[in-house]
């Protein structure tokens, strides 16, 4: 999924904040250019892939960085994309990153249609610590299709490190079909489905209903809210939570499209 900076906005903060690091990330190491080969391809759906890359030298991350990756053709063109970091910071040595095929999508297109394991791409990494999670506080995720990418890394680190600290990811899709990591998902995750449902779920846009529940059960110190989606998702899921009583300086966006 492309990463972009925080927006600004009346219900966004406009400053940034710093990470308390649990994780130690070279600054150095991501500042430079890095070999990555793929070595695995997985379908999560129709439409959507993930590809998991060997990084020998890897500085690690934190959950809800990105990367900028950079392809190389024969004539010398290169064509370079931010996209968000899928993995958990323990897989050392790997990296895996969840891409949309993207219609007349120059990097996306090629990892899709052309991509074979043993094949070469180059990373810069990781970037930002605006949307990042050390798993050190209350996490209250919301997302909507690719933009389930970076929260799947916050998942993942709460997971492997067994971490009791609150954890909620609410999820929104179009279809079961279309629900990114959909045999991952545990009892943390509500599934939110826009235009078709297993029978017996209702069907509609994510709403105060799937919000204020969330909110209604504050963790000890309240919850740190992370949106990633479309534009449009990243508005409405921002609003759902301020009326439902989330700080505004306590909501973290990352946008696309």
């Amino acid at each position: 999924m492309p990463s972009t900076t925080a927006p600004s906005g009346s219900v966004v903060p406009a400053t940034r904040f710093a990470v308390p690091g649990r994780i130690a990330v070279s600054e150095q190491a991501a500042a430079r250019w890095q070999t990555a080969t793929l070595t695995e391809l997985r379908r999560e759906t129709p439409h959507t892939a993930t590809f998991r890359l060997a990084v020998p030298d890897w500085a690690g991350h934190l959950p809800g960085q990105h990367l900028l990756l950079r392809l190389t053709a024969p004539d010398g063109y290169t064509a370079q994309r931010h996209y968000s970091l899928a993995s958990a910071p323990d897989d050392r040595g790997h990296i895996e990153l969840t891409l949309d095929h993207v219609p007349d999508g120059e990097v996306s297109g090629w990892f899709h249609t052309q991509a074979r394991p043993g094949d070469t791409v180059e990373v810069r990494g990781p970037l930002s610590g605006f949307f990042a999670w050390p798993g050190d506080r209350p996490a209250l995720l919301i997302g909507a299709g690719s933009g389930v990418v970076p929260l799947m890394s916050m998942v993942r680190h709460h997971r492997l490190r067994g971490l009791t600290v609150p954890l909620r990811l609410l999820v929104s899709a179009r279809s079961p079909e279309e629900l990114i990591y959909a045999s991952e998902l545990g009892p943390e995750t509500t599934p939110v489905f826009t235009r078709s449902a297993p029978q017996g779920m209702p069907v509609g846009r994510m709403a105060a209903a799937h919000v204020a529940p969330l909110l209604a059960e504050q963790p000890p110190g309240g919850w740190e809210a992370y949106v990633c989606g479309s534009n449009g998702f990243a508005e409405h899921a921002s609003r759902l939570l301020v009326a439902a009583g989330q700080p505004v300086e306590r909501i973290r966006i990352e946008r696309f499209g």
